[in-house]
């Protein structure tokens, strides 16, 4: 059995232009699904997070639009409830990736407030990519490529094909207007080539040892992805 960290965010808000704090953290399709998916081939799952808080969890991702109705939410948070190593995680501080067969990075907008700008995520990032081992970041985690600046001021993964939660997605769902920033915006400026897909289908793109999803719909596909990687 091997070993894969989940890194997740430790912030409950994500602060808007006009200094508001919209509630968030985590999404729970993002955690429970590739959890399910990893757990099942036979891997283990240890949760790190900036601190080592508690990662607060996206009240709106249990709702029922979001899980297929009123029984996919019941299940889904039966099914986030069940996973104990969410409550117990790890400090990122401490994390060793030599412990680790592979990195996983769940969305929810969470990362736009903390793992964006945390430098210890950004050094994980830099040195996961290198190693060659599966790196896989799902939605608006890709948040945390931005915090991966090498030395030389460049970011690690420039040049590299991706994606994240799109422009057309934000704006959706109802939250561009509002925003400091969109995360399409700020990975195009890194120098990513940015694979966008249809709004809310799933959209997986493979480069090399990093593996990308879109958006919520695309966690389970990223996590099919790192498991044959890891066979």
């Amino acid at each position: 059995m091997s070993k894969i960290l989940f890194v997740m965010t430790g912030a409950d808000h994500w602060t808007l232009a006009d200094g508001t704090k919209h509630p968030t953290g985590f999404w729970a399709e993002e955690a429970v699904t590739p959890y399910q998916a990893f757990t099942a081939a036979g891997h283990e799952i240890v949760v790190a997070t900036p601190g080592g808080v508690v990662p607060p969890l996206d009240q709106g991702s249990l709702a029922p639009q979001f899980n297929g109705g009123e029984e996919g939410a019941r299940k889904m948070a039966d099914a986030l409830a069940s996973i104990s190593e969410i409550q117990h995680p790890i400090r990122l501080e401490d994390v060793d990736l030599d412990d680790y067969a592979a990195v996983f990075y769940p969305g929810g907008h969470g990362p736009m407030e903390d793992l964006a700008v945390d430098a210890t995520s950004g050094r994980l990032l830099i040195d996961t990519l290198a190693s060659g081992k599966p790196l896989g970041v799902v939605c608006h985690a890709p948040a945390a490529l931005l915090a991966a600046t090498k030395g030389d001021g460049t970011n690690a993964f420039a040049g590299y094909r991706l994606t994240g939660f799109s422009n057309a997605e934000e704006t959706q769902g109802g939250l561009a207007a509002g925003a400091k920033w969109l995360l399409q915006d700020r990975l195009v400026e890194i120098g990513v080539d940015y694979q966008e897909g249809e709004p809310w289908a799933p959209n997986v793109v493979v480069d090399r040892n990093l593996v990308t999803g879109q958006n919520p719909a695309s966690a389970g596909p990223a996590a099919a992805e790192m498991l044959k990687k890891l066979t």
